[in-house]
């Protein structure tokens, strides 16, 4: 058997009593967080919580090696990551090749950054098109994908949920303000006119926490506002219903003047 199962958003506490049940019984965990990772726990904490022993592979060992489908033709693994297991295109290839080699499967799911930054700012999930995810540049790469992820949402008249590079073996973890940076130097580069300073941005921090950072504002004020430690998610909002506009401006202190556009 090959166990699927989310760990939630921020920290020990978000793992469902189905997770820490299956946790509790199978003869290997392994976990991944170079998608993703807790940042209000720890390994060591989650193994205690649990009574459990947790073994971190890299994106090598999942992805190349195969050991936790490799475990579980023999063994009952369960395979842990932050959020939702199934999020993550790799892990959906994981569940594949369990069941081409006959290898039982079971997936227990958990919140996901998806649902939550919608949520929590008061968007409205159905209204999303395309999620984008900005990387960190390096020479020679500097892709315009996101940019133009956003152009096509924009021109459907959709919200747009951004992700942040993480490169966990490296501690880096890229910063709303530098994605936001990222977006505006891909405009200037285009001169398209897609987005300006004066476009509104909403910005989520820690979502999960018990006191996750919401705010909404034009992304001129938002590019030099410091909005805590990792992790950071960015959404660019299409047009808005009016619970949308005021949600925006209740929970994330966005301009007043959002009430009079017209949405």
């Amino acid at each position: 058997m090959l166990y699927f199962i989310g760990l939630g958003l921020y920290d020990a506490g978000d793992v469902s009593l189905k997770g820490a049940e299956a946790l509790k019984n199978v003869d290997a965990i392994y976990a991944e967080f170079y998608t993703a990772r807790l940042f209000g726990t720890n390994i060591s904490s989650l193994e205690e919580m649990l009574g459990v022993e947790i073994t971190i592979l890299t994106r090598e060992q999942v992805e190349e090696e195969n050991i936790p489908l490799r475990e579980a033709e023999t063994k009952d693994v369960a395979f842990v990551s932050a959020g939702d297991p199934l999020i993550a295109t790799t892990h959906s290839d994981l569940m594949i090749e369990a069941k081409k080699k006959g290898i039982e499967t079971r997936v227990i799911h958990s919140s996901s950054i998806l649902s939550a930054a919608p949520g929590i700012a008061g968007l409205q999930a159905y209204k999303f098109g395309k999620v984008t995810t900005i990387p960190f540049p390096e020479d020679n790469y500097f892709p315009h994908s996101p940019y133009l992820a956003l152009k096509e949402n924009m021109g459907s008249k959709l919200h747009t949920l951004v992700l942040l590079d993480i490169r966990a073996h490296e501690d880096r973890y890229m910063t709303v303000n530098q994605g936001l940076e990222y977006l505006m130097k891909v405009e200037s580069e285009r001169k398209e006119n897609l987005i300006s300073g004066d476009t509104l941005a909403v910005v989520i921090a820690r979502a999960g926490a018990d006191k996750p950072v919401v705010r909404a504002d034009k992304i001129k004020k938002l590019l030099n506002e410091d909005f805590g430690g990792p992790l950071h998610c960015l959404m660019i909002p299409g047009n808005l219903h009016f619970m949308e506009a005021e949600a925006l401006v209740v929970l994330g202190g966005a301009p007043q003047e959002i009430l009079e556009e017209d949405l």
